[in-house]
C-alpha cells in the first residue's frame, strides 16, 4: 500500500497546474470584469517588440476568434504573436507562434483548414507553422491555386515572393523569390526594396480567378515616395500562371471576389474586384472574364491614407460582414465604411453607397457572434516619417500596441457624416470628345462639381450620367468656360445616376472635382459620454502628461496635476493598468521622463485676431476657425496638447476648441486637414493606449457617475478613455473667423487660405475702410493640392458690408480673399 501521506513528484506537478490555473480562471474572471470602453476591452490589448503592432488579420474559425499581428518589416520572424480568443474573451497565446508582417488569410474548404499568416489551423483548432526558413517574407495574401486548387494554396509577400503549398504537408515550393531573400544573399543593405517582376512596391492584396492570380502593391521604392504623394506609385498586375502583366499603374490594396476569404465559388466566371487610389480619388476595379478589367473613381473621405510610399494605408479590405440568409459586403477605403454590392461588374455596377466616416485604422474585420469586431493599428512606437513641429519633440509610446474593437452590425452607419471629394482630372491635358473614368454620383444629400478649364480656349464641358450602372450613358448637362474659368455646378435632387463622366469639346487642360456632402445631423452639445471632461471655463481642472510606458510595462504613465487659475501643479505619478486600475507609484525616473520628453510645446501655432495660424514645414500658411476666447491664453501658456499621433501615422489635432483629422505631412499634411467635431472642454493631454482614446482634463464633480472616467484612489488624477471614434459625438464643427480682420490689404496679393470645408450654416461678412468702393474676388481650392478657383467677385461701397450666406450644398476645403485697392478689410466667416 501506497504512503497516503507521500507526494509524489507526478502529484506536485499536478497541485502546481492546478493552482496555475485556477489563478489563470481567476485572472480570466477579473478580466471579464472590466466593462468595455466604447467596445474596446483594455485588458484584451497586444504588445510587441517592434516599431508598430498592427493587426493582420481577424477570422472566425473553430469556435474561436483567431488574430495574427505583425512588426513594420520583418520578414524572417519577430516578437507577434498568433492568437485566439473564445466567445467569452479569454485570450490564448499560441506558443507555435513565429511573428513576422502577416496579413494574409484564406479557408481553404477542401482540407477544412484555415491559412492566417504562417500558420495552418484545422478543424480543431490544432495550429501547425510554416517556418521562415522554408518561406520567408512578409505574408500579405493568399489565393487559390490557378490548376490545383484542391491540393494546392497560394501565399504571397509585400516583397514579390510567391509560394505553392501542399495543404497536406505544408510544404512550400517557391515560384519567385521575395526581395528580402535576394538582397540577404547578396548582402545588399543599402537603397529601397525594388523588385525586377513589377513596378510598385509594398505588396497588399492576392486573389485568383478568371484563369489569372491578381497581386497589387501600393507603394514606390524612392527618396521622392517619401517626401510626395502625387508621383506615379503602386500597380495591379495578374499572373496566368507563366508571365505577368501590368494592368494599371496605380496604388491598389484590397483584391478580392464575392467568394472573400473562402475564394470565389465559381472561380471561371466570378468578378474580381481590386480597391486602390491615386492623387485625385479613390479607385476601384472589377474584372470579367470576357473584356477584363474596368475601373471607377470614389470620393475620399480622408486623406490619412494618402502617401507615394503606401505606409500610410494598412489593409482595406472588402468583406461579407452579413448571414448566410443576407449577405451584407463592407468595404473600408480611406477613412469611409462604405456598403458594396455582392453583384457588382462593369455592366452591374449599381449599390456602391457610402456609410460613414471612421478614424480608426482598420487592418481587418469580421462578424462574429453577432458583433463587428475590428482589428486595429492603434499605437506605433517607430511613429516612423510622422514628426512635425506643431508636436514639439515629443517622443512616441514606449512600446507598440493595439487592440479589437467590437460594435454592431449597424455601427458603420453610424459614426462620422460621410461627406467626401474627389477629381476625374486635376490640370490635366485631356483629348478632345474623350471621356473621364466614371465617378460615382449616387448616395448624398448634396453634390456639386467644380469645373475649370486652364486651357486657353472656350471649352464645352459635357457631363454624362449612367443611371441604371449598365454602361449605357446620356447627356445631363453641358457648361461653357473661357480660358481661365472655373465653372461652380450644383445638382439637384432630379439629377439623379449611378456614375458621372466628363468629356470635352476641344482638347485643353482641365481640372474637374466633385464634392459630396451628408446633412451633418449633429448639433453643437457633446453627447453625455464625455460630461467627466471640464469646460474651458473651468477654475480647476484635473490634468496630466500621458506616456505609454516601455519595457514591457504594458502601462500607461501619468504624471498627473491640477490646473488651478491657469497655473499647472503637479500631483505625482501615477500608472493605469490592464484593467484601468490608476494607482499612483514612486517613479522618480519616469516622472521625470514625461515631464521632459512630453512637455507641451509652446508658440507652434499663433492665435491672431482674425483666426489661428500654422506655418507648416513647407513654409505654406494655414488658417483656421476659433472657438471660445479662452484657449488663446491656455495654449499660450502651454496647458493644452496640440497635436499627437493617436493611431498609427495619423495625426490629431487639438485647435481652439476643435479636433482636427491631421494627415502626415507625406500625405499632403494641413493642406487636407478635415474638421471631425468641435467643443468647449478644457483638454489637458490625450494619447493612443490599448486601443483607447485616453484624454486628461477632468472636472471631478462632473466626473462622478461617468463611466468613462478612471479616477484614482486619491482623487488626484483623472482621465476619460472612449474610442477614438466617439470624438463624432462631441458636437459638430463650428467657429469663426477669417483671414482678415480689419488687416492692412495690398491689392491684388491674396489673403492666407482659411478653411471652409466640412463645416455647414456658413456665412460671410466682407467690409473695409476705403472710401471709395473695393472690388473683392472670392476664390476657393475645393481639393487642397489643386488650383484656385474664382467663386465670386463682389464690390462692396465704403462704409457698406457685404453679407453672404453659402447654399447648404457649396463646399470647398479652403477660401482666399483678395483686393483691388489697397486698404484694412476683414474678411468674417462664422459657422454655427
Amino acid at each position: 500500500m501506497k504512503n497516503p501521506n507521500r507526494i509524489s513528484k507526478r502529484n506536485i506537478v499536478v497541485v502546481l497546474t492546478a493552482l496555475f490555473f485556477a489563478a489563470c480562471t481567476v485572472q480570466e474572471k477579473q478580466q471579464q470584469k472590466v466593462k468595455s470602453f466604447s467596445g474596446i476591452y483594455p485588458s484584451l490589448a497586444y504588445y510587441n517588440s517592434e516599431g508598430e503592432c498592427g493587426t493582420g488579420a481577424v477570422v472566425p474559425w473553430a469556435g474561436q476568434l483567431w488574430v495574427i499581428t505583425y512588426g513594420p518589416h520583418l520578414p524572417f520572424g519577430s516578437s507577434d504573436k498568433l492568437y485566439s480568443f473564445t466567445p467569452e474573451l479569454v485570450k490564448t497565446i499560441h506558443p507555435e507562434s513565429i511573428g513576422g508582417t502577416p496579413a494574409n488569410r484564406m479557408i481553404h474548404k477542401e482540407s477544412n483548414q484555415l491559412f492566417i499568416g504562417p500558420y495552418a489551423i484545422d478543424a480543431s483548432g490544432k495550429v501547425k507553422t510554416i517556418p521562415y526558413k522554408s518561406m520567408p517574407g512578409r505574408m500579405t495574401g493568399n489565393a487559390r491555386h490557378l490548376t490545383d486548387p484542391v491540393g494546392k494554396i497560394y501565399f504571397g509577400t509585400m516583397e514579390e515572393g510567391f509560394y505553392e503549398v501542399d495543404v497536406k504537408t505544408l510544404q512550400p515550393k517557391m515560384l519567385f523569390e521575395d526581395i528580402n531573400v535576394t538582397k540577404q544573399k547578396t548582402k545588399d543593405t543599402e537603397g529601397n526594396f525594388k523588385g525586377t517582376l513589377l513596378p510598385g512596391a509594398h505588396g497588399k492584396g492576392l486573389y485568383s480567378g478568371q484563369g489569372v492570380m491578381v497581386y497589387s502593391n501600393n507603394g514606390e521604392p524612392s527618396d521622392e515616395a517619401l517626401k510626395h504623394f502625387d508621383i506615379p506609385s503602386g500597380v495591379l498586375a495578374e499572373w496566368n500562371g507563366k508571365d505577368w502583366k501590368v494592368v494599371r499603374r496605380s496604388q491598389f490594396v484590397e483584391v478580392t471576389g464575392p467568394g472573400g476569404i473562402n475564394g470565389n465559388p465559381n472561380p471561371a466566371t466570378d468578378p474580381i474586384w481590386a480597391t486602390g487610389w491615386d492623387f485625385k480619388s479613390v479607385l476601384v476595379g472589377v474584372r470579367n472574364p470576357k473584356n477584363g478589367w474596368n475601373f471607377y473613381r470614389l470620393p475620399k473621405a480622408s486623406h490619412s491614407y494618402d502617401g507615394a510610399h503606401g505606409w500610410n494605408t494598412e489593409w482595406p479590405r472588402i468583406r461579407d460582414i452579413g448571414t448566410a440568409e443576407k449577405p451584407d459586403y463592407l468595404m473600408t477605403m480611406h477613412g469611409m465604411f462604405w456598403r458594396f454590392p455582392g453583384t457588382f461588374t462593369a455592366v452591374n455596377s449599381v449599390g456602391i453607397r457610402p456609410r460613414s466616416a471612421y478614424l480608426k485604422v482598420i487592418g481587418d474585420f469580421t462578424r462574429w457572434n453577432n458583433q463587428l469586431v475590428f482589428g486595429c493599428d492603434d499605437s506605433a512606437q517607430k511613429e516612423f516619417l510622422n514628426k512635425r513641429k506643431v508636436k514639439g519633440n515629443i517622443e512616441g509610446p514606449g512600446q507598440s500596441n493595439s487592440n479589437l474593437w467590437f460594435t454592431s452590425p449597424e455601427k458603420p452607419d453610424q459614426l462620422g457624416p460621410n461627406t467626401a471629394e474627389g477629381a476625374v482630372w486635376i490640370s490635366e491635358n485631356v483629348k478632345a470628345g474623350e471621356a473621364s473614368e466614371p465617378f460615382l454620383f449616387a448616395g448624398w444629400d448634396y453634390r456639386l462639381a467644380w469645373i475649370k478649364n486652364e486651357g486657353t480656349q472656350l471649352v464645352s464641358f459635357t457631363l454624362e450620367i449612367d443611371t441604371k450602372g449598365n454602361n449605357t450613358w446620356k447627356t445631363l448637362k453641358t457648361v461653357t468656360a473661357k480660358a481661365g474659368e472655373a465653372v461652380n455646378l450644383i445638382f439637384t435632387a432630379q439629377e439623379t445616376g449611378e456614375w458621372v463622366r466628363v468629356k470635352t469639346d476641344k482638347a485643353t487642360k482641365a481640372t474637374v472635382h466633385f464634392f459630396y456632402t451628408q446633412k451633418d445631423k449633429r448639433n453643437a452639445k457633446a453627447d453625455q459620454i464625455f460630461a467627466g471632461l471640464a469646460p474651458v471655463s473651468a477654475s480647476e481642472t484635473n490634468a496630466g502628461l500621458l506616456w505609454g510606458l516601455g519595457n514591457n510595462r504594458r502601462k500607461l504613465g501619468i504624471l498627473a496635476g491640477t490646473i488651478n487659475d491657469q497655473k499647472w501643479t503637479e500631483n505625482g505619478y501615477y500608472e493605469l493598468d490592464s484593467l484601468m486600475n490608476l494607482v499612483k507609484k514612486d517613479d522618480a525616473k519616469t516622472a521625470s521622463f514625461i515631464r521632459e520628453k512630453f512637455a507641451i510645446p509652446q508658440q507652434v501655432v499663433t492665435f491672431g485676431e482674425s483666426s489661428v495660424l500654422i506655418v507648416d514645414e513647407q513654409g505654406r500658411r494655414w488658417r483656421l476657425p476659433k472657438g471660445n476666447a479662452k484657449y488663446a491664453d491656455l495654449t499660450g501658456k502651454a496647458l493644452l496638447r496640440i497635436c499627437r499621433e493617436v493611431a498609427t501615422e495619423r495625426d490629431l489635432l487639438n485647435c481652439a476648441g476643435t479636433f482636427y483629422e491631421l494627415p502626415a505631412e507625406n500625405a499632403d499634411g494641413f493642406a487636407k486637414i478635415r474638421p471631425i467635431a468641435s467643443h468647449n472642454f478644457r483638454i489637458h493631454d490625450y494619447v493612443s493606449y490599448r486601443g483607447m482614446l485616453v484624454m486628461t482634463g477632468i472636472d471631478a464633480k462632473a466626473a462622478k457617475g461617468n463611466s468613462h472616467v478612471v479616477t484614482s484612489s486619491d482623487g488626484k488624477a483623472a482621465v476619460w478613455a472612449g474610442a477614438i471614434d466617439d470624438l463624432w459625438q462631441m458636437g459638430k464643427p463650428v467657429g469663426e473667423g477669417g483671414s482678415w480682420k480689419n488687416s492692412a490689404v495690398k491689392a491684388g496679393v491674396a489673403s492666407d487660405p482659411y478653411l471652409i470645408g466640412f463645416y455647414d450654416n456658413r456665412s460671410l461678412k466682407l467690409s473695409h475702410d476705403s472710401k471709395e468702393t473695393v472690388t473683392f474676388t472670392i476664390e476657393v481650392e475645393p481639393i487642397g493640392h489643386g488650383p484656385w478657383m474664382t467663386y465670386q467677385t463682389v464690390s462692396v461701397k465704403s462704409g457698406e458690408t457685404f453679407e453672404y450666406s453659402f447654399p447648404e450644398s457649396f463646399q470647398s476645403r479652403w477660401i482666399r480673399f483678395t483686393a483691388d485697392k489697397d486698404c484694412s478689410a476683414t474678411a468674417w466667416l462664422k459657422y454655427e
